[in-house]
């Protein structure tokens, strides 16, 4: 018997007839590791994020031969509670789920972290030690947090392309389109909490209203000890095995009518039409999964020419600055815990997307996805030719052309902004400071008031977790790497070295001058004149050193870099909406899926492992087991809280454990997931809550610029590992008792 393992170039020969019965055993048992890590490529491929509207049609039939046992009308419906009823947009950023009938929300640790960091101090440290409301009056509010129910979604596209014609100038037809979409939406009568949004789709081909409803009184009701919730920290992020239950619960809160209202103490937890059961079945191998949420941001339609500058330009630029930021903040924090308090979250920020990019390239090179892409136009050229889909017969060498122009401004913008805007804080501040100015100086008083009662709100928090020790090193360190790696252009001439401002001064020297002068770093000062009289504010402003610098680096940016990068930007985009219909047109047997915009998607697959390497096979659950392997004392990545050493010892799980007497951790699945995607619920064939995504392999972050079966995985954590810790370790049955729990494999 020969088994081929699809996108494995390796074949597994097994004797016909084993000799004895111990034989048999053994290729039995061979091949059940071989079913285990055996990609079902000819049933599914795994690819793609739906749009709930459209499952009925386009994905009903092919989810529930996988073995969903539920309908397209059970996970989209305008006129029934469903599926979509308990999904939420959690702060614009992540996604929760409801999982009680009082608004009991669920998502990742790391989509609360900012809130469990802004309710923690040095004495009530929730990062390190956990917080669990044990009643609804403990409960913490979060200002500016929401949770935004999707109400329906409308294809608008023939009322949004109305006046559209062939031919038309880029700028004629989007005034013409932006004209439909005011016209649309002055057309629909809205709630004081509801917003209706017309987002493009298929590069600006279809266009979709979403109709939503926002409650802006969200809760903080319970979070695990970082030795849980980020468990591995930057270590294992992106990685398989995994043992991290990334899990945080907050509550959404309505006013009396269970209708949405500001915070009030009188408010109410929120009665939803639909929330989730949660199964204590668990997961096997091969079992269906739905993960539902709004993932961020793909380009699965590139051309290759764009990959490979990813791939060859921009990742090592972006990956190469991150480091230089992280080996900063990561020497601060190993030996002062307060700015492991104060740093904790930026760097987690920071190391996320460092690692995902690192993880990207890498995985674009081993599944030859150029050359797969290649091979992809030379088809559409080839169709193009015998029928032409577009007038632009030549449209792949534009896109060469454009890309080969762009180049250069696109790395240098990658620079000014991971330098300006997320890595040196004190740029971005300046960035904020000249933004009032010119509030001031366009608006005058009034202008610049109200700017001002916004940036107060952002510097209360901002200054808590700012050390401008570490910010000033950041500055010396990413502005020494601005000016040794980009063209001398680029750079504008305050920080040129021949300037004679610069006096020979090497960049640390100039980080010293600067950060010693400036007002920006004290937040006495700051706040007195955000709250002064604004002629005296602004002078006192422009005056700033720090401040003139961030103000001249911006002019110099949009004018040598942002306006060529924009007007190269402006043709690739046009480029790109043409190609993306010309592939549809060219290919109509094949199922396109719109890229992820941050709307509402359906990704389905199963639980499955995969081959990380050659002889290496990864299987899709890990337990408690792990997690205590990995036990280091004192190690802030990998520490173990002696209650849960405890639970683990006396083997108390509870009804949470699984057939095997174990506590399962976490689990993987082939849907196609990205940012954004953090908290989304995975549910299983008949609905249930089985678990809570929040990461992808660090084999298969490729999969937002192309998705393959073989290695694109991702990483959820076990319901039954949330319950367990809940119940068991913070003792926190009130909570358990809200929900529902099913058995939904074991049921008749």
């Amino acid at each position: 018997m020969i088994l081929l393992l699809p996108n494995v170039n390796k074949f597994l020969y097994f004797k016909s007839k084993p000799k004895s019965m111990k034989s048999n055993r053994v290729t039995k048992f061979i091949l059940s590791l071989v079913i285990v890590c055996l990609f079902r490529m000819t049933v599914f491929a795994g690819e793609g994020m739906w749009l709930p509207i459209f499952l009925k049609s386009l994905n009903e039939a092919e989810m529930q031969s996988l073995g969903m046992k539920i309908s397209a009308e059970d996970i989209y419906s305008v006129n029934n509670g469903s599926l979509k009823d308990a999904i939420v947009h959690f702060g614009g950023f992540c996604t929760a789920e409801l999982i009680s009938g009082e608004g009991l929300l669920l998502t990742n640790h790391h989509c609360g972290y900012s809130q469990i960091q802004e309710h923690s101090s040095l004495d009530k440290n929730y990062l390190r030690d956990g917080f669990w409301a044990m009643s609804k009056s403990e409960e913490l509010p979060n200002a500016g947090l929401f949770a935004k129910f999707i109400d329906q979604i409308n294809d608008v596209t023939d009322i949004i392309l109305t006046g559209v014609e062939k031919g038309m100038s880029d700028k004629a037809r989007q005034s013409i389109i932006d004209q439909n979409i005011e016209l649309y939406l002055s057309s629909n009568n809205l709630g004081p909490f509801q917003e209706m949004q017309v987002r493009p789709f298929y590069n600006g081909n279809q266009y979709f209203a979403i109709m939503s409803t926002t409650y802006p009184d969200v809760r903080l009701v319970g979070a695990p000890p970082e030795s849980i919730g980020k468990f591995g920290a930057d270590t294992d992020n992106w990685e398989w095995p995994r043992h991290t239950g990334d899990f945080a619960l907050f509550r959404v809160y309505a006013g009396p009518d269970n209708q949405p209202a500001e915070y009030s103490e009188e408010n109410i937890p929120y009665t939803p039409k639909h929330f989730l059961p949660i199964s204590l079945d668990g997961v096997d191998e091969g079992d269906f999964t739905l993960v539902f949420g709004f993932p961020g941001r793909t380009n699965q339609y590139l051309p290759s020419v764009a990959v490979n500058q990813l791939v060859e330009k921009q990742n090592p630029s972006r990956i190469a600055i991150r480091e230089t930021a992280l080996g900063i903040m990561d020497k601060y924090m190993r030996k002062d815990e307060s700015a492991r308090l104060q740093y904790a979250s930026k760097f987690a920020r920071i190391a996320n997307y460092w690692k995902k990019w690192i993880g990207e390239s890498s995985g674009l090179k081993r599944t030859n996805a150029l050359e797969r892409k290649r091979k992809k136009e030379e088809q559409f050229v080839m169709k193009q030719k015998k029928r032409p889909f577009i007038k632009k017969t030549n449209i792949l060498d534009e896109f060469e052309t454009m890309y080969n122009g762009i180049e250069d401004y696109t790395v240098a913008r990658d620079y000014y902004s991971e330098v300006t805007s997320r890595n040196v804080e004190l740029l971005r501040v300046a960035g904020l400071v000249n933004n009032l100015v010119g509030r001031y100086e366009d608006q005058g008083d009034e202008g610049y008031r109200a700017y001002a009662e916004r940036l107060k709100g952002f510097f209360s928090g901002f200054y808590k977790n700012y050390r401008a020790d570490i910010d000033q090193e950041m500055f010396a360190a990413l502005t020494e790497m601005y000016v040794s790696n980009l063209d001398p252009k680029f750079i504008p001439e305050d920080l040129q070295r021949k300037n004679t401002t610069m006096r020979g001064k090497s960049y640390a020297e100039l980080g010293s001058e600067l950060y010693g002068n400036t007002i920006l770093t004290d937040e006495s000062m700051m706040m007195s004149l955000l709250d002064g009289v604004p002629a005296m504010s602004v002078e006192k402003f422009k005056d700033d050193s720090f401040v003139q610098l961030a103000a001249n680096w911006k002019a110099h940016y949009d004018k040598v870099i942002s306006a060529p990068y924009n007007g190269y930007k402006t043709q690739i985009d046009s480029l790109q909406r043409v190609y993306m219909q010309a592939q549809m047109d060219a290919f109509p047997d094949e199922r396109f899926y719109p890229d992820a915009n941050s709307t509402m998607r359906v990704t389905y697959g199963q639980v499955e492992g995969y081959f990380p390497k050659d002889g290496v096979c990864y299987t899709p659950v890990t337990h408690l087991d792990g997690v205590i392997a990995k036990y280091k004392p004192g190690d802030y990545e990998f520490d173990v809280s002696s209650k849960l050493l405890e639970l683990y010892e006396s083997k108390d799980y509870g009804q949470y454990a699984a057939s095997n007497g174990k506590i399962p951790v976490c689990f993987l699945g082939s849907n196609h997931t990205t940012g954004g995607n953090s908290g989304s619920p995975a549910i299983d064939a008949h609905g249930n809550l089985i678990g809570l995504n929040f990461d992808r392999v660090w084999e298969g972050t490729m999969s937002d610029i192309n998705y393959d079966r073989s290695i694109c995985r991702n990483i959820m954590v076990d319901a039954r590992y949330i319950l367990f810790i809940v119940d068991k370790y913070a003792g926190a049955t009130h909570l358990i008792e809200e929900m529902k729990l099913v058995h939904p494999k074991t049921s008749k």
